[in-house]
């Protein structure tokens, strides 16, 4: 995978170890830097509370997560640790699949090391360092959904030997990045690219445009996504004990399986279905983006 480019991302040609990891060299941050870092957590801060899960707000405040700036890995790590065994690692930007996947299996979470730039404060298509801590990092600190990453991270080779890392990439797309959680006060969000967006915060719960579909394993690996607009569907995990129970398993059969069958679109509904919310495709169609 390659990383930004030098105008947009200053690690992008930082010296890179072995595991793709780079110092972070918290010291060099500007003032605009960690204004800019101030401005993003000050405007999801106000977003997220009713509408973030529960485990993320409290996480947000055990790990000392604040506007006081971009925050020092090291010392994050190290209060991360101490609840779950996991660390925040920097790196330049996107890594290999296969160095990714070992970061995971091994309670190492690879986090981009850069802001983005002014330009690009409302969206950013490569995930940099507000996306990665903000919107990954508490969670982290949940045992549950921290056990939940380990084990999709030890199964990683598997999908790249077998060939079918499309399907693994999905159910991370649908849940550690899109995941939203059923709660006794109703549907909030898990996943960080809707806890690091302002738009896609309110849209993946308020609006009337996508589908919001009970969690199933085999659908959601069966499921294409769109990667430069919001989603057209949403999955619901029950709990992250329901998300741990039915991913810590062999996928050896599962993927078999899923070799048999279709692929679905991402606005689609199938059979089968725990439709939670049936979308009216109102923002897509508009951009003739859903059939």
């Amino acid at each position: 995978m390659a990383v930004a480019s030098q105008e947009k991302n200053r690690y992008a040609r930082a010296p890179r170890k072995d595991d793709w990891t780079i110092d972070q060299d918290w010291a060099s941050y500007t003032a605009e830097e960690h204004d800019r870092w101030n401005r993003l957590f000050a405007r999801q801060a106000e977003l997220l509370p009713g509408r973030a899960c529960d485990a993320f707000i409290a996480a947000k405040q055990k790990l000392e997560l604040s506007r006081a700036g971009i925050p020092n890995f090291s010392e994050l790590s190290d209060r991360l640790s101490a609840l779950t065994g996991w660390r925040v690692v920097p790196v330049a930007g996107l890594i290999p699949d296969d160095a990714f996947f070992d970061h995971l299996a091994h309670r190492r979470f690879p986090a981009g090391a850069f802001i983005r730039p002014e330009r690009e404060l409302d969206y950013l298509s490569e995930p940099d360092v507000f996306h990665d801590v903000f919107g990954h990092v508490p969670l982290l600190a949940d045992p549950v959904y921290a056990r939940f990453l380990e084990a999709y991270g030890k199964g990683g080779a598997r999908a790249l030997q077998r060939g079918q890392l499309h399907n693994l990439a999905r159910l991370y797309w649908y849940t550690v990045e899109f995941g939203l959680i059923r709660t006794a006060q109703g549907l909030r969000i898990f996943g960080a690219g809707i806890l690091s967006s302002p738009g896609e915060t309110a849209f993946s719960l308020e609006d009337s445009s996508p589908n919001r579909i009970g969690f199933n394993l085999m659908r959601v690996m069966r499921t294409k996504y769109i990667i430069s607009d919001f989603q057209q569907s949403y999955f619901v995990v029950d709990s992250f004990d329901q998300l741990l129970d039915e991913c810590y398993q062999d996928f050896g059969a599962l993927y078999d399986a899923l070799r048999g069958q279709p692929d679905i679109e991402a606005h689609e509904i199938v059979a089968g279905d725990r439709v939670i919310t049936r979308g009216d495709h109102r923002y897509f169609n508009s951009k003739g983006a859903a059939a």
